[in-house]
């Protein structure tokens, strides 16, 4: 299939999951909004100069209005949502806002037990502020000429609140809050944000959650990794979020293979997204940075730091990273010599420690994009430290586009990974199928 036919196939699929609602450009009303690619974002997401001190602490919180509902008997379906903005810790131990979105469910909890609560991660919708899952739930579609926006997360979100789950989304460190860039695939930052909104959603006012409910995560691309990565860290940064159940699928867990795999893809505009964060997060690298990029190079991170998914499906579709290196070399061999570069993305590896509570893992067998043979090894890793795991092969056909090898399987197995974690949810314990790891592919 031809390159522009691959990327609205892509685009065209997107869109058929969810209504679309148009957003239109907005001036600003007041010199400190920031307008990024002609929207004007919120007041809502510039965050405070002082912060709360504890972790998930909620900043501040408003009604916000579902772009997709429709009047019930017990209020409106799928339920009412909340606006967030809380507390975190960065990756450098530092105070960060998050922002993100609560949504009590119109649907009765059926299974055992208290209503439970799921922290969804959102897959990738890029580095512009208006990207964020929580605009995403308000404008499905956001489409003003300047950048396209499509909140496909929503599909998932809607799929557990119909099963009486609350959800929590998280927006992730950056993605919405405007005070700083969004610090894509970072483990830490990424796994902080996930668990500190299960604490603020269990510190939100009239909400059907009690002590007793359970807690699960659900994430699937970057949101896997964002999963994955929690499940590792919640021992160690949130003993009091108790993890009944964790789904991660396609799940970015080594960078390194990921570099390579995004290359020239439809998504190598992700690239852009991770170095930009990284280089946030870790200004050491600048120079490393400087020195190898050109001017092409240069503007590419420039233009993507303010992109949706879907404006660099457009821009940078099938783009090679030699074309932003000053020696011709792509990203992956420059990581590959430069010892600092490849130090760092080992950091961020995910499967390195043991994760609490079940997990389930899937892959599918043809993804190219998140390759599937990183994410097996991720399971791999979790079954040798003892882990509770179920792994999920999703055996499609590979259809010629790394982009729907990788989007297929988020909407081929999302049914089975809804019911294998209520399940979770419910009290039923998982049956880990580590001893067929061999077995399968």
């Amino acid at each position: 299939m031809p390159a522009p036919r691959r990327l609205a196939a892509a685009a065209a699929m997107a869109a058929t999951c969810l209504g679309a609602q148009a957003l239109s450009a907005a001036p600003a009303t007041a010199a400190d909004q920031v307008v990024s690619r002609g929207v004007t974002i919120p007041a809502f997401y510039t965050p405070p100069t002082a912060l709360p001190a504890a972790d998930g602490a909620l900043i501040r919180t408003e009604p916000l209005p579902l772009g997709l509902t429709l009047p019930g008997v017990g209020g409106p379906f799928p339920g009412r949502a909340t606006r967030l903005m809380y507390r975190s810790t960065d990756s450098n131990g530092g105070p960060v806002a998050v922002t993100g979105a609560y949504i009590e469910p119109t649907a009765a909890w059926k299974g055992g037990g208290a209503r439970p609560l799921v922290a969804v991660a959102p897959g990738t919708m890029g580095q512009g502020d208006q990207c964020a899952a929580s605009m995403g739930l308000e404008h499905p579609l956001l489409l003003n000429g300047r950048t396209v926006s499509v909140g496909y997360e929503d599909l998932s979100v809607y799929r557990l609140l119909a099963s009486g789950v609350a959800v929590v989304v998280t927006d992730y460190v950056g993605l919405g809050a405007t005070d700083r860039l969004h610090t894509y695939v970072n483990r830490v930052d990424a796994g902080h944000a996930v668990l500190d909104a299960v604490r603020a959603a269990r510190a939100l006012d009239g909400t059907s959650l009690t002590a007793a409910s359970r807690i699960g995560l659900f994430g699937y691309s970057e949101g896997g990794g964002a999963t994955a990565a929690a499940a590792e860290l919640q021992p160690d940064y949130a003993p009091d979020v108790s993890l009944a159940g964790t789904y991660a699928g396609a799940p970015p867990a080594d960078l390194t293979q990921v570099t390579e795999a995004i290359d020239g893809s439809e998504l190598a505009g992700a690239l852009g997204w991770s170095l930009n964060g990284f280089l946030q997060s870790e200004p050491s690298l600048r120079p490393i940075a400087d020195a190898h990029l050109n001017a092409a190079g240069h503007a590419a991170l420039k233009d993507l730091a303010t992109m949706c998914t879907g404006d660099a499906l457009l821009a940078f579709g099938y783009t090679r990273s030699t074309r932003w290196t000053t020696d011709g070399e792509s990203l992956g061999d420059i990581i590959a010599g430069t010892p600092e570069l490849k130090a760092f993305l080992d950091r961020q590896r995910i499967g390195n420690r043991k994760p609490a509570g079940p997990v389930r893992v899937a892959t599918g067998v043809s993804d190219n994009l998140v390759p599937h043979g990183q994410a097996r090894r991720l399971a791999v890793d979790w079954c040798r430290k003892g882990a509770d795991v179920t792994y999920k092969p999703v055996l499609l056909p590979d259809v010629g586009s790394a982009l729907l090898n990788h989007a297929g399987p988020l909407l081929a197995d999302q049914g089975d990974a809804v019911a294998w974690l209520t399940d979770r949810l419910s009290g039923r314990p998982a049956a880990s199928n580590c001893w067929s790891m061999p077995l399968q592919p």
